[in-house]
């Protein structure tokens, strides 16, 4: 009997259970599907954009790599023109690549202005990455070094100096001749000095380094004060010498009384 019971308790709970979900269906049953489909057009689209995303990146990377060939074949200015094209249209990440090719190229042309313009746009976009960013601040800060004043100089390091910055070496290196050119001798030792007990410093920038501290140190010596020169003292006077009278010939006797 209670086997019987069972039955009926189980057979009368799933029919409950269905005419529920056949009225919540009535209800809402348009509602599911249209989630539903909702939910596939998002996955889909999320895989067709997956899927452009990587064909952009691979075309890009296949542009940026013929351009990079232009340049090792010497058609600079061919390359040129494919590293501004593909730093005008290509995704994100190629085209901030694209973008520093472009400016050395510029600069193989000897077209400093038009290469400066280019890391300053770059330095300047807030999408870029930070590090590439960054590299193109100090790219830029390098090619005004010659021409600009200690202030500009620093306003254009300073950001980068910093213990966190990656490029800390070469910004301070860059201040530091500045302030040495700028005739700052004690910032340009602040600046310069702590770098040769940097292990991470390459050689050759050590190198650098020591020929700049070469030139501080001959810049603080002509900033020294030479010492007055003593005062000259007069030579004692002498009495003139006696004249030798001449030597007698050998031969001839002195003359009589």
């Amino acid at each position: 009997m209670v086997d019987k019971n069972d039955a009926l308790f189980r057979e009368v709970g799933e029919e409950l259970r269905r005419e529920q979900f056949a009225k919540l269906w009535e209800r809402y049953g348009t509602y599911i599907i249209g989630l539903a489909v909702a939910v596939v057009v998002v996955i889909a689209g999320a895989k067709f954009m997956e899927s452009r995303r990587l064909a952009q990146a691979n075309a890009a990377g296949a542009e940026y790599e013929a351009a990079a060939q232009l340049m090792t074949s010497g058609k600079t200015e061919d390359a040129r023109k494919a590293f501004e094209l593909l730093a005008q249209n290509g995704p994100s990440g190629y085209a901030a690549l694209a973008g520093l090719s472009e400016a050395g190229a510029l600069l193989k042309e000897d077209k400093r202005a038009e290469a400066l313009a280019v890391f300053e746009r770059l330095a300047g976009d807030s999408s870029a990455d930070r590090l590439i960013a960054d590299y193109a601040r100090l790219q830029g800060a390098a090619i005004r070094l010659g021409e600009a004043d200690f202030t500009e100089m620093e306003n254009r390091l300073k950001p980068l100096t910093g213990d966190d910055s990656p490029w800390r070496f070469t910004a301070r290196e860059l201040l530091g001749t500045a302030a040495l050119k700028a005739g700052k001798l004690d910032e340009a030792r602040g600046l310069l000095n702590p770098l040769l007990a940097a292990p991470e410093l390459t050689q050759t920038a050590r190198d650098r380094v020591n020929r700049l501290m070469a030139k501080l140190a001959v810049q603080e010596l002509g900033a020294t004060p030479a010492p007055a020169p003593a005062a000259a003292t007069p030579a004692p006077a002498t009495a003139p010498a006696a004249e030798t009278p001449p030597a007698q010939d050998a031969g001839k006797s002195a003359p009589s009384p």
